[in-house]
This record gives structure tokens, sequence and C-alpha cells, in this order.
């Protein structure tokens, strides 16, 4: 049996968001329900979205009345609600601690499972990157979203192997990877992590996916409506922290996942504090998952979305 699973920064998160009765929260990320416990328990209404359709499991139970899971990304919140119609937003990102429990999914090579990784139900998994990607492709996904140095030997490795047989399974690709990679055995970070992170997030589009949904937390926040975003790698935060200091008018806007924002717009965040609140060592000591979370937030003024720039 796998530990309890444990909602990351959730006191800082709550007290970013300040829910209370007769607000609306979106918890953008439902995962196991951990937020939305919280939001649910100090008086607040909350929706909350997950692509994953196993996470209905996790709603037993919740009051009906005062909550709602919607089965989607949560890029489509402000679609789903409408522009202006939340008080606040929670994301927390990247895989929950319960795929990564579950080998069926493929998310881990610590046990051994089918090469899936998707969050969802439909799309490419990693299998079939993995099998039909040629070698720059591959690197760049090693490289870009994993941040492996050595991405060209573990493609070259990779697309050397499938030609004798097709990768199947987590084990299987982890064990090429770490040939690859001269075997760093006894080292924290196993071999394969970072490659392992980096098709995750492309099976996923995750990066993609968070720009989107920051964007649509943009819309559907109302003024003086709150936003918490959770990271645990330094990709996800980069594109956090930049949206942030570029709507609250600390940097010029850009993003290279996004057309460039209009010039000039009048900001439509005001950070709640400076840089970004980790875990106490208490938290980490508790539930390691924290080591590498950061939480950032702000709150929305009551000027425009900012649009894209043609």
């Amino acid at each position: 049996m796998s530990e309890p699973h444990v909602s990351v920064l959730l006191g800082d998160v709550v007290r970013a968001l300040e829910p209370a009765p007769g607000k609306l929260i979106i918890d953008g990320t439902f995962g196991a329900g951990g937020y939305t416990r919280a939001f649910l328990a100090a008086g607040a209404d909350v929706v909350a979205f997950d692509r994953d359709p196993t996470a209905r499991r996790f709603a037993e139970g919740l009051e009906a009345a005062r909550f709602r899971l919607v089965e989607a990304r949560f890029s489509q919140m402000d679609a789903e609600l409408g522009e202006g119609a939340a008080d606040g937003v929670a994301l927390d990102l990247g895989v929950s601690s319960m795929q990564l429990d579950e080998a069926e999914r493929g998310f881990s090579f610590m046990r051994d499972g089918p090469l899936d990784m998707r969050m969802g139900a439909d799309g490419p998994t990693a299998a079939d990157i993995v099998n039909t990607a040629d070698a720059a492709e591959l690197a760049r996904i090693f490289f870009v979203y994993g941040e492996e140095r050595q991405s060209r030997r573990v493609a070259a490795a990779i697309v050397r192997r499938r030609t004798e047989a097709r990768f199947e399974r987590t084990l299987d690709l982890a064990e090429v990877i770490e040939r690859a990679l001269g075997g760093r055995r006894g080292a924290k970070v196993h071999p394969a992590t970072r490659c392992f992170q980096g098709l995750r997030i492309a099976v996923n589009e995750e990066l993609s996916e968070l720009e989107a949904g920051l964007a649509a937390a943009e819309r559907v926040l109302k003024a003086d409506g709150r936003l918490a975003v959770v990271t645990f790698h330094s990709l996800e935060d980069r594109i956090v922290k930049g949206f942030l200091a570029a709507r609250a008018g600390r940097t010029p806007a850009g993003s290279r996942h996004l057309p460039p924002a209009e010039a000039g717009a009048a900001p439509s965040f005001e950070l709640l504090f400076n840089g970004a609140r980790s875990a106490s060592e208490e938290e980490i000591e508790a539930n390691p998952r924290a080591r590498s979370a950061k939480l950032r937030a702000a709150v929305r003024t009551a000027a425009p979305v900012w649009r894209a720039a043609a």
C-alpha cells in the first residue's frame, strides 16, 4: 500500500487564496482532492478540473451542492465557467503521486509497467514517441523538457535498440537509458529521471497547457480574485514566474510558447509576495515530494485581460 497522498504547500495555498463562504474557487488540478477538501472546509464552493478520468474516484463523498468535477484540461476553465466567474484558482502542476504509484500508468521506472505516461485517456503514448520519433526529435525532448545534457547519446541508443525490438515497458527503456549514460548507480538521481520527465512533458503537452492555463486563469478570475500555482521543476517555474512578472508590469511580456502579448497593457495581476515560497523543513520531512515545490501567487486587478498581439 502506498503512502496516503498529501497535498504540497496546502496551508500556504489556502492562505494565498482565502477561500470563504460565498466564494467560488477553481481547483485546476484535482488529483486526490486535497486542495478541494480544504477549500470546501473553509466554506467555499469548488469547481475542479482533471483530465484523468480515474480522478473521479477521489470525488466520492464530496458535497454535490458545493462541488463539481469537470473531466477536462484546466486550460478550459474559462470556457466552462465564463470570464470573471471565479474568486480563486489553484494549480498544483506535474504528475500526481497517485499516478506515479500506479505501475500501469507508466510514469515511473521504479515499477515495471506499460510505457504510457498519459494523464488523460487519449493521444499518443510515451511508447508511440519512443518508437517512432527520429533521433533529433528524441534528443530535443530529452534536452529541452528533461534538461538531460547527454540527450543525443540517449536518443542514439534508443534508435539503435528499437531496430531489434519495440519499447513497450518502463523498465526496458530505463535500462537502455542507464546503459547509455554509463549506469550512474549510487547517484541520488536515477540516470533515467530526466529523460522520463522529458517524455512525460512531451506526451501531455504540459508546458503549452500551463501557458494556456495561466491565460485562462487571467480570464476566469474576477477583480481581486487570486491565483496560486505550485510548481515542481524549473521549466514550470520559469513559465509561471515570467507570466506573473509580465502581467504585473515587472518585465516585458514574452514567451517562446505563445504569441507575444500586447505591449503597454495595464497590469492584470499584482504579486501577493515577491519570489517563490518553498516548503518548510517540517513539511519536507513529512512529505519528501515537497522538497522541489515552489509557490507563486498573485491577485487579479480590475484591468482588462491581456490579448495576444497579432
